[in-house]
């Protein structure tokens, strides 16, 4: 048997996947210490095998690793060329401003580890600088990770990015979420929540199986964007084959810069037809009664409209694109304000919702061509990392569901505030981008000034429990230190850590113990994953699953304002008159009999009839599912 040229496999190991070089790369070096302790005992130069060093092996054992160890390497190298070959043909759309800018955004990523793209809503860098990667040679030995904050994002934008690549949904480029993945051995770019790839550190801490990171809408800054961004400024110097690309809108972009060492930043502008702002502020409120303030909403969005209608109508802007966006707290206000716009019935316009958990083919419904008007009523989820097409008009009443910690009271709240300066110019930048535009702020001029510049980032505003548990699990050190793009406050990360103390998941020393351990595995709230284990000890877990999915998710109890007594009285059914919490496990139980007796159609209208959102109902199974098997490792 030849020996093997050592200079071969030294090349060949720069052809092969990043996911297996590391791995190969220790077997090579293993194998020549091996090969050298061998030499040595040959000619009597080692004569005791020392603790810790290489076994001596004889000149054949080598041979034959080395023959071992080349088929491995050509494998990985062969996949690589099958990759290669799975690159589709990238063209870019000439009415995109970064299409005007790829030349500048390659060069940029060729020179530069790290590169901060800054592009205005509509700009297309969410779907072109993936194509520009491609277009670089990347993706092949590695994924292009690409990032965004919201599971219907990642979804309609790896939808897109398939189109215009012009390769099937799924294969080459492909998408996860939680409960969903559709990516192959196939895949060049995989879009996901910034939540997957956070999940991901914890079996792949230096995240090998990717080329390129990009985390798209960085400027939103959640707790998941802001723990990723610290974790890569500590991976990067590990891992200088990995590309990093920052997107973020026209939002405060410096500070990304400078958190990795003064990167550099592209801008890219946006689509620049004139839009007018009109303010209309609601009617003022002598008191919180909210069922008053949502009759004034209703009334402020149907004027908003009328008067759209008559500004149509002098500008005769009555042709081309024509929609209108309305941005709205959660669910229960769309659907509120669906009914009663319907009810206005306005002369050939479509009403449609959008938020996420509708089903992915009422999602699309608002990407589809159509004729007349079409009205969008939506979260804030198309305030940036969603562009819904043929928008000419935006309402915006100038709110939004900002997730607060009090570290007072330890509960986590979701209440209704005003939005930012910044989130409302995104809103505004909405329209505008096809033809001459319009916003309507239902609120004043003086009550926009007077708004804080930039929301704050959800670090400084929520539980950090959950997070000093994960950087304890991946032995990052102390979170005092850990470079946050900005660091949260230390009340809050004491009254973490003696949450996480009550818990038993750290120790008197703060060091992670065997109970911290297993509640790290689970994907929630860490109060509720205690739960889930003592639930366990107890005999009880069956019970304690349903409740800890239950409370993991929006209650799918629906309570309209109108119809609140017909739905109490059919909640009543599942009510208990001991606990609460047992409620949940009734209702569970009726509801899975159902599900199995009933099909598709008629179970989703047992759901309507008994007040009860079926598509929340479905989240409640995906989460009851993932937290039984994760319970059984």
């Amino acid at each position: 048997m030849a020996t093997i040229n050592p200079s071969e496999i030294e090349q060949l190991l720069d052809a092969t996947m990043l996911k297996d070089r590391f791995r190969l790369q220790q077997k090579w070096r293993q194998l020549k210490r091996s090969g050298s302790a061998g030499v040595k005992a040959q000619t009597g130069r080692s004569s005791a095998q020392g603790k810790g060093k290489p076994k001596a092996l004889s000149v054949e054992e080598i041979e034959q690793a080395q023959e071992k160890l080349l088929a491995q390497i050509k494998a990985s190298a062969e996949r690589v060329e099958a990759r290669q070959n799975l690159v589709p043909k990238v063209e870019y759309p000439d009415n995109l401003p970064v299409s005007q800018k790829k030349a500048d955004i390659a060069d940029a990523i060729l020179n530069n580890q790290v590169v901060v793209v800054a592009g205005e809503t509509g700009s297309g860098k969410t779907t072109q600088i993936p194509k520009i990667c491609l277009d670089l040679g990347l993706g092949v030995k590695g994924l292009i990770g690409h990032t965004q904050p919201r599971r219907l994002a990642a979804r309609t934008v790896a939808t897109r990015v398939a189109e215009e690549l012009k390769v099937p949904f799924g294969e080459q480029v492909g998408y996860q979420v939680r409960f969903t993945d559709q990516v192959t051995e196939n895949t060049l770019v995989k879009l996901m929540t910034d939540g997957i790839l956070l999940a991901e550190t914890q079996k792949d801490r230096f995240l090998n199986r990717y080329e390129v990171i990009i985390i798209d809408e960085a400027h939103e800054r959640s707790l998941n964007i802001d723990f990723l961004l610290g974790y890569l400024k500590q991976l990067l110097p590990k891992r200088p084959d990995l590309k990093l690309i920052i997107t973020s809108a026209t939002i405060d972009v410096d500070r990304f810069s400078k958190h990795f060492s003064n990167a550099p930043v592209i801008e890219v502008s946006g689509r620049t037809f004139p839009a007018d702002v009109l303010y209309r502020p609601l009617m003022e409120l002598d008191d919180d009664d909210e069922r008053d303030y949502d009759q004034y909403l209703h009334q402020g969005i149907v004027e908003a409209v009328d008067e759209i209608n008559r500004i149509e109508r002098e500008r005769k802007w009555a042709t081309g694109p024509r929609d209108i966006l309305i941005f709205l707290p959660g669910e229960r206000e769309i659907r509120e304000t669906a009914e009663v716009l319907r009810q206005a019935k306005l002369p050939q316009t479509e009403i449609l919702p959008l938020y996420a958990r509708l089903s992915a083919k009422e999602q699309n419904r608002v990407f589809q061509s159509h004729s007349g008007r079409r009205i969008v009523l939506t979260t804030n989820v198309a305030e940036t990392s969603l562009t819904v097409p043929g928008i000419r008009y935006v309402i915006d009443p100038g709110t939004a569901r900002i997730s607060r910690y009090s570290y007072r009271s330890k509960v986590q709240r979701l209440p209704i505030e005003a939005v930012s300066q910044a989130s409302a110019n995104q809103r505004k930048g909405r329209c505008g981008r096809i033809a001459e535009g319009l916003c309507i702020r239902l609120y004043s001029e003086e009550d926009f000034q007077g708004r804080p510049e930039f929301t704050d980032p959800e670090i400084r505003r929520t539980n950090l429990a959950s997070v000093i548990l994960q950087m304890l699990n991946l032995r990052l050190g102390n979170i005092a230190s850990f470079p946050f793009v900005d660091a949260p406050d230390n009340r809050y990360i004491r009254d973490g850590f003696n949450l996480l103390h009550e818990l038993g998941a750290v120790d008197a020393k703060e060091n992670l113990t065997q109970i911290g351990r297993q509640l790290s595995r689970l994907p929630i709230d860490p109060r509720i994953a205690r739960m889930v284990l003592a639930g366990a000890d107890h005999g009880a877990l069956n019970e304690v699953l349903i409740i800890a999915s239950a409370l993991s998710v929006q209650d799918p109890r629906e309570r309209p304002h109108d119809k609140q007594q017909a739905s109490d009285e059919k909640h009543r059914q599942w009510k208990d008159d001991n606990s609460d919490f047992l409620a949940f496990v009734n209702l569970w139980q009726g509801f899975e009999t159902q599900r199995q007796e009933l099909g598709s159609n008629q179970f989703r209208k047992w759901c309507h009839k008994q007040f009860l959102s079926y598509l929340r109902m479905r989240e409640w199974r995906d989460v009851h599912h993932q937290l039984k098997l994760m319970s059984k490792e």
